[in-house]
């Protein structure tokens, strides 16, 4: 095992090859982050003990607005369920109420609908993510009918690519195309009772040539059971998660290989060509109030009487820390972006339906923020989101700017370009 101290300025230099350029202890007297880097069999460590290279917060600061309240069709949104950017600036933007894909060019102008809902050909049934190849051609993922649908390039161009059949699949991601441009698509099934999560890998003509799974970890998170109306794979109850645990959170970094982590603990590890590199931070654990964890366990109280009419709490209580983290994005640069739990605090629901058992007065929000990384483990430091700023559909992270969905107090919809400001 080697072990190493950096700051900064050491680390940017070294930590991308530690095991092999850095034989013994090296420390630098240099401002940015105080780092310590190991090495455990194929396992390189960074683990920042404080500091970071913004040393201080970044902010968002918005660039271009898709998106209107009243206005042409084409600049109104219903629910946007995916968005993504090709190599050209164009955004892409699914509309899941509309049922089409959009296309706008990067200074917002609407340029044309490259897909609308309907059963023929080229058109879109219930599709739940986009995607852009690097000749053009349009990918929606169909997670109900098991297939991908390609648009394009031509407009009279149209594909569809099937893949296996499972017990059942969900929307559980969104595609992804990595470096190398083949297509990651998410998958999920019910396996010997349990819910199984992976991935098929197609290249640029549709054939399967992989399948993945995340990496094992035995990890169960702390869960509540109930009891089910009719049994799902020979199951009578199913495990639901108590509210503001740790979970097991990954996603597929550009590399082609799984960004990962279990959020008892800040570290997340990256699968590498040869090994993993294991990114870890020091973090203060934000605390729950009495109030919030109140407001949680009613809400999962009012769910699973849906489902169970006696149903009454069985399980670990609701924390009163919250995990360290709570999702995990992979910048198109590399980057790897950590969502963060934060302190929430009460607001009135200015939707309140008083006739609807489901609708709560107040509900409980948390800022957004992330942490960011370079893909070496270098912490850049931390980023404050703006409000109205949704962490779903998931935002593009790419350099300097991040492509965002964001909501107002009216709930219109819309996409901003940010570009990031440090010490904003």
């Amino acid at each position: 095992m080697t072990r190493m101290r950096f700051f900064a300025s050491a680390l940017a230099t070294c930590a991308a090859a530690v095991a092999a350029a850095c034989g013994t202890d090296a420390v630098s007297t240099g401002t940015g982050p105080e780092v310590v880097v190991e090495t455990i069999g194929d396992t390189t460590v960074v683990r920042t003990l404080s500091g970071s290279v913004w040393d201080g917060d970044a902010a968002l600061v918005p660039e271009v607005t898709i998106g209107e309240l009243e206005g042409p069709e084409e600049y109104l949104f219903g629910r946007i369920s995916s968005i993504t950017v090709d190599a050209n600036g164009r955004v892409f933007v699914m509309d899941g109420q509309a049922g089409d894909i959009r296309v706008f060019d990067p200074g917002g102008t609407y340029v044309e609908t490259v897909a609308r809902r309907g059963e023929g050909p080229g058109e879109l049934g219930n599709a739940t993510s986009v995607a852009v190849l690097a000749d053009g051609r349009v990918l929606a993922h169909e997670a109900g009918e098991m297939l991908v649908k390609v648009v394009g390039p031509a407009p009279a161009d149209h594909e569809l690519w099937t893949y296996p059949q499972g017990a059942i699949v969900v929307p559980v991601k969104p595609l992804r195309i990595d470096r190398s441009g083949r297509i990651q698509v998410p998958a999920a099934s019910y396996s010997g009772g349990d819910f199984v999560q992976y991935l098929y890998v197609m290249d640029s003509r549709g054939e399967i040539v992989d399948s993945l799974a995340p990496p094992a970890s035995g990890f169960e998170p702390p869960a509540v059971e109930v009891r089910l109306r009719m049994p799902v794979a020979g199951r009578s109850t199913a495990p639901v998660s108590v509210p503001l645990t740790a979970r097991r959170y990954w996603t597929m970094h550009p590399n082609g290989r799984f960004l990962s982590g279990i959020s008892t603990d800040y570290r997340i590890d990256l699968g590498l060509d040869d090994g993993v590199l294991r990114i870890e931070n020091a973090y203060e654990p934000v605390p729950t109030s009495e109030a919030e964890r109140e407001y949680h366990r009613e809400r999962t109280t009012r769910s699973l009487r849906r489902t169970q009419s006696d149903w009454s709490w069985n399980g670990p209580p609701v924390p009163d820390a919250k995990p360290p983290f709570r999702g995990l994005v992979a910048g198109r640069d590399g980057r790897i972006w950590v969502l963060l739990w934060t302190e929430a605090h009460p607001v009135d629901n200015e939707n309140h339906n008083p006739d609807n058992p489901f609708s709560d007065p107040v509900i409980w929000e948390s800022p957004v923020r992330y942490d960011a990384f370079e893909q070496d483990g270098t912490h850049l430091g931390t980023l404050a989101a703006p409000d109205g700023f949704r962490v779903w559909p998931e935002p593009i992270f790419d350099g300097d700017q991040v492509w965002a969905v964001t909501g107002d107090e009216l709930g219109v919809e819309r996409v901003v370009r940010y570009r990031i400001a440090v010490g904003g």
